[in-house]
Order: C-alpha cells, then sequence, then structure tokens
C-alpha cells in the first residue's frame, strides 16, 4: 500500500487537545501512546506537548502547489495541527517525491526539531527514513526527508490479522537492530509505535521520524533507552496478537481487558510463539516487575538484541506446493489402441502376431549393410591409429621435460589454466542502497592477499537477521569454463558459488538471476561446480559471518582465484 494511504488526512482541531503540562503526558513521554485519540503517520498525531505553557504559532498559509526552497512543491496536506503541518510533495530539481514537516520559525518547537532532524541525517542509517534536508528559511523551518510509496506501515498489515511467527521475528530483530544503532549515537526515537514503522516491499523493515517525531510533539524521556525498548515489546506485542498491550484502543488495535493487567501474548491468543511471547514481556515489564515465568528484564535496545541472539532462530514457513493429479492410467492393451477397451468381465482372447515373413530381398539389404558397417569400422580404426602414432611422436619432441622422480616419460600433465578476473562490484540486494564497502572491492582479486574487501559489521554471524547475505559479483570478461573457484577468507566464513547464465549479455542485477553451483566454508575454500559451467559472471556470496573481535561478526574477503 502507497504510503499516501497509510498516513491519512488528518486535519484535527486542536481545540478539543488535553491541557499541556510542562512535560508530555506520562501516556506518551514513554514514546508509547497508550491512550492517543488519533495517530496519523507516527510523527503526526494527537497527543500532549512538553512546551504547552510557551507560545503556540499559528500554521504557516501554506496551500498545495506552494514551492519551498524553489525545489519543494507541496502536493497534498497529510496532517495540520499544533501549529505544524505535514505534507506530500515533490522535490522537483531530483523529481522524486518526499514528505514535508513545516512550521513557524517562532515556533516553540521549532529550534529542536531543526536539531533533532540534522543528528537524524548524520547518522546515515538505511534502516530509518532518511531525513534529506532540514532549513530554516522565510520565517518557516521545514524537515525534508524520504516518501517510500511502497512501504506499508504495521498498522495496516495488522487490519489483516497477526503476523507469522517468522515475520514477526523479523520485525523485532530489524527494529531493536536498529534502535541499538541509534542509541549508540545519543538518538531516540519516543515514539515508536505501529505508525512509525514500515515494511519496504523487499521485506526489510524501516523506521520513520527517529528524533523528529517526538522533537516536533515536545516529548523527551529520562529513560530514553527504556523507553525505546518498551515501544519495541509493544510492537511485537501487537504484532502476535493484533491487540494493543494496554487498556485503551490504539492504531486501530482492541486494547487489552481493563482491571486485568498485562497478560502475556500466548495468553491471550492460541498458537503464539511462546519465545516471541517472552520476549515481549521482556521488553514489556522491563521495571523489573516482571512475572515469575519471565526472564530478566530488558532495559535497553542492545540488550534486547542479545537476548533475541539467543533464541532459536525462527524459519520462514515452507511454501506451499500444489500436489499434481494423480496419473491417469489408460486402458488400453496391446493391439487395441483407438479401441474402446474390453469389459473386464469377460475373457478375451489374443491373437498371435503373425511370423515375421522372410524374402531373399530382406536377407540381400541386410547383408549389404552389414559389410558396410564392417567397412567403415574398418577405415575409422585405421585413421585413428594413424592420428594416434602422429600425435606420439609430437609428445615425445614436445614433452621431453615432463619426467617422473626416477626419470621416466610421463604424459602430459592436464591442470586448469587460471581464469583472469576482469572487474568485481558489491552486491548486497536486499538492502536500500544495494551497496557494501564498494571502494574496496578490487581487492579481491589484486593478487595481494595482504589486502581484503569486508562487509559491514553485524550483530549476529547471519547478518543480524537482517538478510540472508552479502557478497562479490565476478565479471570474467566473457563466458568462460569455470573448474573451481577458490576463495580465501579472514576468519571461517560460509559461502555459496552462484553462476549467472551463459546467455547473460549483462551483469545480471537480482539475486535470483544468479544460481547455486557449489558451497563450503572455512579460510580457503575451494568451490567446484557439480557439472560443467561456462559463465562471464559469478557471484561468491557469503551466507555466515565470522567475528570480527570487537563484539560484531564481519566477513572479509582476501583472495578470489578463478581456474578452467
Amino acid at each position: 500500500m502507497a504510503e499516501r494511504s497509510t498516513a491519512a488526512v488528518d486535519v484535527a482541531d486542536t481545540s478539543g487537545e488535553q491541557p499541556l503540562t510542562a512535560k508530555a503526558d506520562q501516556s506518551t513521554a514513554d514514546g508509547v501512546a497508550k491512550n492517543p485519540e488519533r495517530d496519523t503517520d507516527g510523527s503526526e498525531g494527537q497527543g500532549n506537548d512538553a512546551e504547552g505553557s510557551l507560545k503556540q504559532a499559528s500554521p504557516p498559509e501554506l496551500h498545495s502547489g506552494h514551492k519551498l526552497a524553489r525545489r519543494y512543491r507541496l502536493e497534498e496536506c497529510v496532517t495540520r495541527l499544533d501549529g505544524f503541518s505535514s505534507w506530500r510533495a515533490v522535490d522537483e530539481k531530483l523529481r522524486r517525491a518526499v514528505g514535508v514537516h513545516v512550521l513557524p520559525a517562532d515556533h516553540a518547537r521549532a529550534r529542536s526539531v531543526l536539531a533533532a532532524a540534522r543528528s537524524s541525517a548524520l547518522l546515515g542509517d538505511p534502516r530509518f527514513v532518511q531525513v534529506l534536508d532540514a532549513v530554516e528559511e522565510n520565517d518557516l523551518v521545514y524537515v525534508v526527508h524520504e516518501w517510500l510509496p511502497d512501504a506499508t506501515e504495521l498498522t495496516t498489515l495488522l487490519t489483516a490479522g497477526p503476523l507469522e511467527p517468522h515475520d514477526a521475528y523479523q520485525m523485532v530483530s530489524q527494529v531493536a537492530s536498529a534502535m541499538a544503532a541509534a542509541h549508540r549515537e545519543g538518538l531516540a526515537h519516543l515514539r515508536l509505535n505501529p505508525n512509525a514503522v514500515l515494511r519496504a516491499s523487499t521485506g526489510q523493515w524501516r523506521i520513520r521520524g527517529l528524533a523528529v517525531n517526538a522533537a516536533l510533539r515536545g516529548i523527551s524521556s529520562d529513560t530514553p533507552q527504556r523507553t525505546d525498548t518498551e515501544a519495541i515489546g509493544a510492537l511485537l506485542y501487537a504484532a502476535l496478537t493484533q491487540r494493543w498491550p494496554y487498556e485503551d484502543d490504539a492504531y486501530g488495535l482492541s486494547g487489552l481487558p481493563k482491571d486485568v493487567g498485562l497478560v502475556a501474548p500466548d495468553q491471550v491468543r492460541a498458537g503464539v510463539h511462546r519465545g516471541l511471547s517472552e520476549l515481549a514481556m521482556r521488553a514489556l515489564a522491563n521495571d523489573g516487575a516482571t512475572a515469575s515465568r519471565h526472564e530478566a528484564p530488558c532495559t535497553t535496545p542492545e540488550e534486547l538484541v542479545k537476548a533475541i541472539g539467543e533464541m532459536p532462530r525462527i524459519r520462514p514457513p515452507e511454501p506451499a506446493f500444489t500436489a499434481p493429479p494423480e496419473y491417469q492410467r489408460t486402458t488400453y492393451q496391446q493391439g487395441t489402441y483407438g479401441r474402446p477397451a474390453p469389459h473386464t468381465g469377460a475373457a478375451q482372447p489374443i491373437a498371435a502376431p503373425p511370423p515375421p515373413l522372410q524374402s531373399r530381398t530382406g536377407k540381400a539389404l541386410k547383408w549389404a549393410v552389414s559389410a558396410l558397417l564392417i567397412a567403415a569400422l574398418g577405415l575409422g580404426s585405421w585413421q585413428l591409429a594413424d592420428a594416434l602414432m602422429d600425435q606420439g611422436g609430437k609428445s615425445n619432441d614436445t614433452n621431453k621435460s615432463q619426467t617422473t622422480d626416477d626419470g621416466d616419460k610421463s604424459a602430459p600433465v592436464t591442470a586448469g589454466h587460471p581464469v583472469p578476473i576482469k572487474g568485481a562490484r558489491d552486491f548486497d540486494p536486499f538492502s536500500e542502497d544495494h551497496s557494501e564497502k564498494p571502494a574496496d572491492v578490487g581487492k579481491v582479486f589484486d593478487n595481494d592477499p595482504s589486502t581484503y574487501w569486508q562487509t559491514d559489521f553485524y550483530l549476529s554471524p547471519e547478518f543480524g537477521n537482517l538478510k540472508p547475505g552479502v557478497g562479490v559479483i565476478l565479471d570474467l570478461g566473457k563466458v568462460q569454463q569455470v573448474g573451481k573457484v577458490t576463495v580465501t577468507f579472514l576468519g571461517e566464513t560460509s559461502v555459496e558459488l552462484r553462476s549467472a547464465g551463459s546467455d547473460a549479455g549483462s551483469e545480471p542485477m537480482s539475486f535470483d538471476a544468479y544460481s547455486k553451483v557449489a558451497d563450503g566454508s572455512g579460510t580457503t575454500v575451494v568451490l567446484k561446480p557439480g557439472k560443467t559451467l561456462s559463465t562471464r559472471y559469478l557471484l561468491v556470496w557469503l551466507t555466515k559471518l565470522p567475528p570480527d573481535g570487537g563484539g560484531h561478526w564481519r566477513g572479509r574477503v582476501a583472495d578470489v582465484k578463478v581456474t578452467s
């Protein structure tokens, strides 16, 4: 579903808001709107402000077609409330859709919004919806961010029902890893809710509004890490049960029954994955008030990432295949093709075939064919013997230096020849920018094992459960016969050798265009295809990474050799 449809227009009447206090109401100060009135896109919902005692500026008088910085043309207002407005716009310079938050320069929170946007832009993590611009101009402050037309909010996904265990596992893994990285840089979200979490068409989960959503609403927290961790727990709870883990309804989800307290997901809905249910409770009840059956609470995203890593990995469901129709046996019998089968109850005599006719002409033809075959075999044998004698003479002349240890002559050596690598490119089709350390990729075939190309670092050997792998595409210059590929790693690494088809006219850009032909693991891995392989493009695909000594996992490819 397009982002437009998930970020529905909400022109709110701010006169109906609750009184403003010196700090955000406790229901939203922790970043999880436990009792929101309506939230549109994770940043522009109704709620309470931290700076209510300050002057509230009037929303700027903007309209569709208005241009900011002679570049951003406003198309449609998706939210107008509390002194700021949010728009779907078009970047006419780059010809792409963007989102824009606009507020007056004298707005009480204008300075904090600018600071939050610029800090978020510096993070540059593709797991977050990126801030593209943050400007103060002509008495306006505006923040420009990515617009993802092919992404779907978690809110929308949950209207169809709870997520499958593997999808919920991927969501919580990716969101927790992303927030752990943000907190390492001193950034918090504080409004992490189902409207702020999006699933792209590639299956990757992304977070929008890092720091900016809270700044627009004036929300702060004395314990930002605990706040975001509890919010992730609420997201997982909702994904498993299609219920909001508080008494009040929110984000299109029903709340829990009143006066019951926080009930574990596997007690709310049958069939919930037990490990994920425990994980949600450890993140939600992170103030130490956990039930006896729960393990230690997770109070930071980093602790949550560690807890996820200790869980058995949840595999995706097996694809369902439709069984082929049962083979229909025919009832035709020998000699009756084209006629109805005889009745099964009656015995039917089967006539014996007549004996073959023999004639003098047939015998003569048989003997003539036999004579021709004998003559052909004799001629072929004579030519083969002559060729072998010529080759033997040449071999004696050209292979005199090839001897065994005792001086006897040996047969010619048939070892494979090196196949030169003409170019290489990093390949990361499951990330948003499709890039993985491109600057050093040439080091995989520079004949210098002391140099290497390395991946980004990840929080587990399986790429932090963010993707199935990354790799390097090798260009052999033309279609070549490949006998084996030898890959040298720093650290024990699992790898697959994949190949594009021999008819590929240009370098394939999708993962499905490369077929697996071999795999292995170790520090020096020899990958031999099981059958004759002819191709121009090879993919060295890393599937499991070694530790890098710093608490993370990272792949390093020092050398690749291809032989025919």
